[in-house]
């Protein structure tokens, strides 16, 4: 497959690649560094050195708005139908460039500094626990609704002030807007986005008012401090950096626990290591998950200036789909790609990103799953699978519906 070529093994929309993509990356890779794929108009970028040099690019941007119009870039408007989800998305600092991306996220830094993120290590430990608990006394259940889905949303919500009696409907408003993320979504994808992005900004605009009024220890605090002290923050990004901080801050950690314990049931020898000797294996456990069965599976840049992959030119109004799921198995850059290794450290994952739109909440990811892994370790030794999972149909947010186990 020469690097202009269609890529007829990559289909997102496929149930049987969806379950397993891994085998038609490798086809990827061999067959060049660039493939165009016409179904979403896109080019697939496949290899690891190619995918960590074009997230560090900045002939590339998660936006091109601040240099051109839709017109000047050869693109459309997004229909006014679903303006309010463009609102909510575009204001937040993953989807802007500098200067404001750096304005924004120097002011959001400030929540996730490595003495504030250690600060908040017994809180994790002891959330983590007490679900591990209820979990065990139940005698197992579905993993993901018991333990991977309520940590994170717990700790995110926790920072930003959000009252424990309104967290409920966090989880589903993430996952409408996430929706929109996939590849080409259909127009009822869009319209559940929308509708969650107008019930959550309004959520959220109310929360604001109340902490105007009552300002408490928390990020949205923060945040209105630095609006008051005229730091060139508004109310929208206000809104829309919560709603990211929600989003970002726990579908990757949900995802990664479902896909970590189905990987390492189907690796027993590799789960017996990590049983054996969980805190000296953790560490590197949490990042070889990460990477052997990825929560992100690809990354979307616009072409801001004409860049060359392979000897093919991408030209200046084109999208390239960073394929992290395929770098993170690239036989180039990692021994043994294919096998899980949880002693692995060599390891430049590229789960978290690169560059400036680096997640900003990759040291709190790593330590709530630590967290959690190590609390189902120890409390829960014996966990077996009751049956094989069934895969979530999304491709770029890679997940399970459920984790069925028993203790």
């Amino acid at each position: 497959m020469s690097s202009s070529a269609e890529a007829p093994v990559f289909d997102p929309w496929r149930p049987s690649f969806v379950a397993d993509p891994y085998p038609a990356y490798a086809e990827l890779r061999e067959g060049g560094r660039a493939h165009w794929f016409e179904p979403s108009r896109q080019w697939l970028i496949p290899r690891h050195a190619d995918v960590s040099a074009l997230l560090r690019d900045r002939r590339l941007g998660r936006t091109y708005l601040h240099r051109f119009s839709h017109e000047e870039f050869g693109r459309t408007a997004p229909p006014p139908e679903h303006e309010p989800f463009h609102t909510l998305n575009d204001h937040g600092m993953l989807d802007l460039e500098p200067p404001d991306h750096t304005r924004l996220r120097r002011l959001v830094s400030k929540a996730f500094t490595p003495r504030t993120v250690e600060a908040l290590v017994p809180t994790i430990q002891r959330l983590a626990g007490e679900l591990v608990d209820s979990f065990v006394a139940s005698g197992g259940g579905d993993l993901i609704a018991a333990v991977a889905e309520p940590l994170p949303v717990a700790v995110i919500a926790e920072m930003l002030g959000i009252p424990p009696a309104d967290r409920p409907a966090l989880r589903p408003w993430s996952a409408e807007i996430c929706g929109m993320y996939e590849l080409s979504p259909s127009e009822e994808t869009a319209r559940r986005a929308v509708r969650a992005s107008v019930e959550f900004s309004a959520y959220l605009r109310g929360l604001i008012d109340e902490r105007r009024k009552s300002p408490g220890d928390d990020l949205i605090s923060g945040l209105i401090a630095a609006y008051d002290e005229g730091d060139r923050l508004t109310e929208q990004e206000m809104i829309s950096t919560c709603v990211l901080l929600l989003n970002a801050g726990h579908e990757a950690t949900v995802n990664s626990t479902g896909n970590g314990w189905w990987a390492l049931f189907r690796h027993p020898e590799q789960l017996a290591a990590l049983r054996a000797d969980p805190d000296a294996l953790l560490p590197t456990a949490v990042d070889e998950l990460l990477r052997f069965d990825t929560p992100l599976q690809l990354f979307e840049r616009w072409v801001l200036e004409d860049i060359e992959v392979g000897g093919t030119v991408i030209r200046r109004g084109s999208e390239v789909a960073l394929l992290f799921g395929s770098a993170n198995r690239d036989p180039a850059r990692f021994d043994r790609p294919d096998d899980l290794d949880l002693s692995r450290a060599d390891n430049p994952h590229v789960s978290f990103g690169a560059g400036i739109h680096y997640c900003l909440g990759a040291p709190l990811a790593r330590l709530e799953l630590m967290a959690s892994f190590g609390a189902l370790l120890r409390k829960a030794p014996g966990m077996r699978l009751v049956r094989e999972p069934e895969r979530g149909t999304n491709f770029v947010i890679r997940g399970l519906r459920e984790l069925l186990v028993e203790i």
